[in-house]
């Protein structure tokens, strides 16, 4: 349930530019791994993004809680900038944004037992007593689905989904009011998948928490998300509830990675077109629209004027110079 009030997370224009070293032969040169992305998050919601691998997601990820600076624009939590704050201000809104990383195996320390490593967070804010830090750890372990005498224990000990239990239980010691997750079920087997993503759904829902769920897989971002943003090569191209998303993708991308969807249905095998070729060098961006060269609607304009975000319908916004013209198609080629 989200609350209808003023945003808890806005990311405003936000940029990342990195500098990486060229060949023998060349200077460095830039890579620009977002460029202006906005977008808002209330109390209780869950946005989803979801892309290719190297289209940004994580780099956004870090730059929500403050792991990476960014190039330009500006995070703001609960109204207040997170960028240009002192060190000693940053440590305490910390305390509010938590991560969940996509490793299991390399995210936990191997030489710390699970009662210390998900109790730290507490020590290192100075809010509990020992006997409160064991207390609490022990409840929170019961939780996620471990046992309290797991505290004793070495992540060696366990299974990749018991790990990953573990750290959501790090995560959410301290009582976040925004947890962002990079990728959380992306290195478990299928098996475990599934109920790990039920784990999150039902602790965002019962702890009321704001959540930033970053996959490649639109069918879990459907299920865990409130609003679905898609991002390619850096940019949000499309952003939406989830359930508008899929009944009406309005962007050709999110379309080709609908229809990447498995499908048991003899008639949809295949017969909705996927993007041409491989996403182009993000050093060397194509001009315009960075769509365009795999995008089988693409014209003069999108080649000489970059599209921007705007609104289809209500709360659905898209960034495509042809989306009045191609709406109607679109509709009907996904309902085939």
């Amino acid at each position: 349930m989200t609350d209808g009030g003023p945003p808890l997370l806005s990311v405003e224009n936000v940029g990342k530019t990195y500098r990486v070293r060229g060949s023998w032969f060349s200077h460095r040169t830039e890579l620009s791994a977002l460029q202006d992305v906005s977008f808002t998050l209330r109390r209780g919601e869950t946005l989803g993004i979801v892309g290719e691998s190297g289209c940004g997601k994580s780099t956004l990820a870090r730059i929500v809680t403050s792991l990476t600076n960014p190039t330009e624009g500006v995070v703001r939590f609960e109204g207040e900038p997170l960028t240009g704050i002192s060190t000693k201000a940053l440590w305490r809104r910390r305390r509010d944004m938590q991560m969940i990383f996509q490793d299991p195996y390399s995210s936990l320390n191997p030489r710390m037992t699970v009662g210390e490593i998900v109790g730290e967070p507490l020590l290192n804010y100075g809010l509990a007593s020992r006997y409160e830090r064991r207390e609490k750890v022990a409840s929170l372990l019961e939780r996620v689905g471990l046992r309290g005498e797991h505290m004793v224990k070495y992540p060696h000990e366990f299974s990749g989904g018991q790990r990953q239990r573990i750290s959501i239980a790090r995560a959410l010691v301290l009582g976040p009011k925004l947890v962002v997750a990079d990728e959380p079920v992306a290195a478990l087997d299928v098996s475990v998948q599934a109920q790990v993503m039920n784990l999150m759904r039902d602790l965002q829902q019962d702890l009321g928490l704001a959540c930033i769920f970053i996959t490649h897989d639109l069918a879990m971002a459907n299920f865990i998300s409130n609003s679905i943003a898609v991002m390619y090569l850096g940019w949000i191209v499309e952003i939406a509830p989830a359930d508008a998303l899929f009944a009406n993708p309005s962007h050709p991308y999110s379309r080709a990675l609908l229809s990447a969807r498995p499908s048991a249905h003899p008639s949809r095998r295949g017969s909705q077109p996927v993007p041409r070729g491989e996403p182009p060098n993000p050093i060397n961006p194509p001009s315009g629209c960075r769509y365009r060269d795999r995008c089988r609607h693409a014209v003069e304009l999108c080649v000489t004027q970059r599209p921007q975000l705007r609104e289809a319908a209500s709360g659905h916004f898209v960034a495509c110079h042809r989306h009045d013209d191609l709406s109607l198609s679109l509709q009907k080629e996904i309902s085939v």
